[in-house]
């Protein structure tokens, strides 16, 4: 039973969780369907005259365009689909990504939270074990005759009622 309250085996099983976590996530699915990358590309894009709504969920005539458009360049089968987007985005001259690209500035999006995050849970365990190791837990002599005047001077005292 103790060889579990060890910090190897605990460090153990966090590596196993990240590494399974890290597998189940990124496993590949399998092919898609063309319809199922159609849509997967068209949930990415942005309706460019629209607010705040992807190509698949709009129905203006600009992002029922760029459906058409998304669905000819599966159907020919020759780009990626991030040619595909990166044509649509030449196109259109603005920023159609509706989620970041994990790649140069923009993954600054994804990475600087996490930094800040992990710097401050390191921040407060470190002012945590530096408070812990300190002596402000323990009474001097000018504390006890403190608590001692005040005790005394209660009024709440039963002697003095």
């Amino acid at each position: 039973m103790n060889r579990l309250k060890s910090k190897p085996v605990w460090m153990l099983m966090a590596v196993l969780f990240v590494a399974l976590l890290s597998v189940g996530t990124t496993r590949d699915k399998g092919p898609l369907t063309q319809s199922d990358r159609i849509d997967a590309i068209t949930k990415r894009i942005a309706c460019p005259t629209c607010d705040g709504e992807s190509v698949y969920v709009s129905r203006a005539s600009a992002a029922e365009s760029i459906r058409r458009q998304v669905a000819r360049d599966v159907a020919a089968g020759t780009k990626s689909d991030d040619q595909i987007i990166g044509s649509i985005a030449d196109t259109f001259k603005a920023q159609v990504l509706l989620v970041p690209r994990a790649t140069g500035i923009d993954s600054l999006v994804w990475v600087l939270p996490i930094a800040v995050f992990v710097s401050a849970v390191a921040g407060l365990w470190s002012a945590f074990r530096r408070w812990k190791k300190s002596n402000y837990g323990e009474a001097t002599a000018d504390d006890v005759a403190l608590v001692q005047k005040l005790l005394a001077d209660d009024p709440r005292d039963e002697d003095n009622v």
